[in-house]
């Protein structure tokens, strides 16, 4: 049964069907200057020298961003947000699907949402969703050289300790506490206060 409001596309190669859609309505846009003049930063924010912010993206009042800080495109970053020197912010997801052999990408359509009172260390990585979207809950503090795969969805007030991993579609829920080098596996729920 076809939910309300929604359609159902049927086809043999949905993949290919996939990336064609996606890549029609959100084509590669390689950069051309360090800030894009496709974007909104709120007078408040600060943006230190070599940040690289990409067409599309939205960045909130008193959000700190430190030198060489890279925002990829679609990326929505919220009030008194701070992201440390490093962090690379809506990476292409680590979304891949095998064919004849090889491996074939497949086009990032989502975006990242990056929600009030977050603070993020220097050399993390956040990647986009592929068809949804990677959310950081409000409050919530990750440590350096943490990963966040695609389509995570990350509560509110958790804490991150360094080069914890998140694998993609992962939810997390509030007031989780992850210690140094945890890793979670795709697609898993981890409770309230874990």
């Amino acid at each position: 049964d076809c939910p309300d409001g929604k359609v159902l596309l049927y086809h043999e190669q949905p993949f290919e069907v996939y990336n064609k859609i996606v890549k029609t309505f959100r084509p590669f846009e390689p950069l051309s200057q360090e800030i894009s003049d496709r974007v909104f930063i709120h007078p408040s924010a600060i943006i230190e020298p070599n940040v690289i912010i990409a067409p599309n993206v939205k960045i909130g009042k008193y959000a700190y961003i430190q030198s060489n800080v890279i925002i990829h495109e679609h990326t929505i970053i919220g009030n008194h947000v701070t992201i440390n020197s490093g962090s690379v912010i809506g990476t292409d997801a680590f979304y891949f699907k095998k064919k004849a052999g090889t491996y074939k990408k497949w086009r990032s359509g989502g975006r990242v949402i990056i929600e009030d009172r977050v603070d993020i260390g220097a050399a993390c990585t956040i990647s986009k969703g592929v068809s949804g979207d990677t959310i950081i809950g409000a409050g919530s503090k990750l440590d350096c050289q943490v990963h966040i795969g695609h389509g995570v969805v990350l509560g509110k007030n958790c804490l991150l300790a360094a080069q914890v991993g998140i694998g993609g579609k992962t939810i997390i829920e509030d007031d989780v506490i992850l210690y140094g080098q945890v890793g979670v596996a795709q697609s898993i729920r981890i409770g309230a206060k874990a």
